[in-house]
């Protein structure tokens, strides 16, 4: 008996020191990130890492203000953003994530083809019925409804929002001149919901309806989410392989603080709507103790983590960005 309670006092004492690392942001990445944490705490006890999926705009905003540990975005900070914030802050790409067009149609079992300007006419209010031409002329021999298209955006900040619109900014004048890029946008039309899920959810009960998810939550929610026309013309269906070929495409273009973007990349097999994703890991950490455990995680992502994308629909770091990401947590204090 004393054994038993000598054992229980000292795995007590040990989980009272854990060190507790808070972290927030983007939803996209939070089904790996939480697999991740989790694996990293069974393997070091001493650390519990705490993360709320609240979309990239609140983990950019709690990061600059010193309120979490770390942060996390599908989308870049802007130059306007770190100017502005109390810390410096490293951008820490971890995986790749495409982002897809999903839809609700009773009766069509085929995979719907979209082109650049279908859905940009769709989301500016311009395509309002499904058997519109633009999108009919490509998905010939589909018996296409002439009913009312519901499109449904993301209500929150997000970075897959910042993803999707900064594509449709990249192809479609129109939308970059009347909407543009951001995070949050001011959308022409639809209806919103927040997170991913709201989205997911809002398309999987109503009929005629249109939304965008990442790759991960149409998989997972069995969606049908449709092909799209690449850069080079061909229509793609998203897939953890032609994300990783968007990303290849601009190997050698990665900044030295890796915020880029990869939407619309070149390549008949590069997937357009893809993005990294990134932690956003402020240096010098406000607590020595805390950076030093972060940069111990980090580590162990690049070698143990990132071997676990591709099962949960995630693309991984091409050796390349993994390489130079390995030097520049060595740079982290």
């Amino acid at each position: 008996m004393k054994l038993v309670a000598a054992t229980i006092l000292a795995f007590s004492v040990a989980a009272s020191s854990a060190q507790n690392l808070n972290g927030a942001g983007a939803s996209a990445p939070a089904p790996i990130y939480s697999k991740w944490f989790s694996e990293y705490s069974q393997a070091h006890p001493d650390v519990k890492i705490n993360y709320q999926s609240i979309g990239s705009g609140g983990g950019i905003r709690q990061v600059t203000e010193g309120t979490v540990d770390f942060g996390a975005s599908d989308g870049p900070m802007s130059d306007e953003q770190l100017g502005a914030s109390k810390i410096k802050v490293v951008h820490i790409p971890t995986v790749l994530v495409a982002v897809v067009p999903v839809y609700n149609l009773p009766g069509v079992t085929q995979d719907l083809k979209f082109s650049q300007d279908a859905i940009a006419g769709i989301y500016l209010g311009k395509i309002t019925k499904w058997n519109d031409p633009y999108i009919a002329k490509e998905n010939p021999g589909i018996s296409l409804p002439d009913q009312p298209i519901l499109p449904v955006y993301r209500s929150d900040s997000s970075g897959t929002t910042f993803i999707f619109t900064d594509w449709l900014s990249k192809v479609s004048p129109e939308w970059k001149s009347k909407v543009g890029a951001a995070t949050a946008v001011k959308w022409p039309v639809g209806i919103g919901q927040k997170g991913s899920e709201g989205i997911a959810g809002m398309v999987r009960q109503s009929k005629y309806s249109f939304g965008y998810v990442e790759l991960l939550y149409a998989e997972q929610n069995k969606m049908q989410f449709g092909l799209v026309r690449s850069h080079d013309g061909k229509f793609l269906k998203a897939s953890t392989t032609n994300v990783t070929d968007a990303a290849a495409a601009y190997a050698t273009k990665i900044p030295e603080d890796y915020r880029v973007s990869i939407t619309d990349a070149p390549g008949a097999d590069s997937y357009p709507i893809s993005s990294f994703t990134w932690l956003l890991i402020p240096n010098p950490a406000a607590d020595p103790a805390k950076g030093k455990q972060i940069i111990g995680f980090l580590n162990w992502m690049l070698d143990h983590g990132e071997s676990e994308a591709v099962g949960m629909t995630y693309a991984p770091l091409p050796k390349a960005v993994s390489d130079r990401v390995k030097k520049t947590i060595s740079t982290l204090k």
